[in-house]
């Protein structure tokens, strides 16, 4: 629904305002502000079809004052993996506001409004890539983890033993596509974060894999066995390049294994390329260091990394908590939210957790001070598995009594957070 905001609002200028869904004919104005913003593409987007637009599972807004765009964002609608189980996901990306009108209060409503649509068509959780943090955390998001490229040194995969048992390299075919779908989302569904990629546009369909008009020069597996035993281990979606010598990079979308020698076998194929390719540049996440499990077979630490932040908001406290596959243990937290940048996640709760489920129900009876209390963003990294509750403690995103805080840390740690998708 539009809202709209006149002259004498608080923090809005002498104009009036109107934050709705864009119309298609709103296109141009928002496409020249997005170049504004992020950059002129040097292949320029094609018009859009009217009658395929919007693009599925994206929801445009735009801000207009009387008429003319101001600002804009997309929600994208997707589902993600958080503690085991798919959630209903606002992606928001694209936020921009016209250089003139930065820093006049339209980012706020018209957030605001996309967010109450979010809500009320079931998103339980919010997720963005930031360009300025700190814009979003007046708005209750919290950095939980990164998207990060990293390029590792030819050099660095040299030293890569070859795997034992029969494991070995082929490449992917249409045929293969279901395989590759499965090992995804084994590792996905472990990790909290990643997009379950079951919904457009991120689904991981055969032609964009390994059809004629896919970007990538090939998608390799990990296989072991042959024939009607063969199973598929892991997979490598990689990307040649220009070039044949070592200034030269292959670029590497996903790189998943889901066992060590798997893990070998595709860093040694990338590594294949020493003669001509001086690089491999990696799209992964959750810390170069040690938190990408294909990272730990390799016997040297040499890369460099350009991570991209990762922030995370809840729209429904118990839909979000309730929803997650935890720890086979008994408990009883009393908590609560208090934040005074998000009142739409205030409250008081209990959860009960029992043979791996988790029940939350609101609390009538809590007084203020008698519960742990979460800021949004607090309970964005707790919830994420990204923060401790006494590291929460230390920078004001947890309050109150600490007898219950082992065994939050206990329900919420334990999955690290990984995405692999940029939006």
């Amino acid at each position: 629904m539009p809202v709209t905001r006149r002259a004498g609002d608080a923090s809005v200028a002498d104009v009036t305002l109107e934050f709705r869904r864009t119309t298609f004919a709103d296109v141009p104005a928002s496409r020249r502000l997005g170049a504004e913003a992020f950059g002129v593409s040097p292949h320029p987007l094609p018009d859009p079809d009217p009658d395929a637009w919007p693009l599925p599972n994206i929801r445009p807004w735009v801000a207009t004052d009387d008429g003319e765009v101001v600002a804009g964002l997309g929600v994208r609608s997707f589902t993600s993996w958080f503690h085991g189980a798919r959630l209903p996901t606002a992606g928001f990306a694209g936020v921009t506001v016209a250089a003139e009108r930065r820093g006049s209060g339209l980012l706020r409503p018209l957030m605001e409004a996309a967010l109450a649509e979010a809500r009320a068509l079931g998103d339980v959780v919010s997720t963005l890539y930031p360009s300025s943090a700190g814009i979003y955390r007046g708005l209750g998001y919290e950095v939980v983890g990164a998207f990060e490229d990293v390029r590792v040194p030819m050099a660095a995969l040299a030293a890569v033993p070859p795997p034992g048992g029969d494991v070995r390299a082929r490449r992917a075919t249409a045929d293969d596509v279901p395989a590759v779908r499965h090992v995804y989302e084994a590792w996905a569904s472990a990790q909290n974060g990643p997009l379950s990629r079951v919904e457009a546009p991120f689904a991981m369909e055969a032609d964009e894999l390994v059809g004629p008009g896919s970007d990538y020069t090939g998608v390799s597996l990990a296989v072991r066995g042959s024939g009607a035993d063969e199973e598929v281990l892991g997979f490598a979606s990689w990307s040649r390049g220009p070039g044949y010598d070592r200034t030269n990079t292959i670029e590497v979308d996903d790189l998943v294994a889901l066992t060590p020698d798997a893990a070998r076998v595709l860093w040694r194929l990338l590594g294949s390329f020493a003669s001509v390719a001086g690089w491999v540049q990696v799209s992964t996440s959750g810390g170069w260091s040690g938190l990408d499990a294909a990272r730990l077979v390799l016997p040297d630490h040499a890369s460099t990394s350009a991570p991209r932040p990762y922030m995370l908001r809840l729209l429904d406290v118990p839909g979000a908590l309730g929803a997650a596959r935890v720890a086979p243990v008994s408990a009883r937290v009393p908590f609560a939210v208090s934040d005074a940048r998000t009142p739409d996640l205030e409250g008081a709760w209990t959860l009960e957790a029992a043979h791996g489920t988790v029940r939350v129900a609101p609390d009538g009876a809590a007084t203020p001070g008698d519960r742990p209390t979460f800021t949004s963003a607090g309970l964005a990294q707790s919830y994420a598995g990204a923060q401790s509750c006494a590291n929460l403690r230390l920078t004001g995103g947890l309050a109150g009594p600490t007898d219950h805080d082992a065994v939050w840390d206990a329900l919420w740690g334990g999955r690290q957070v990984h995405v692999r998708d940029y939006f």
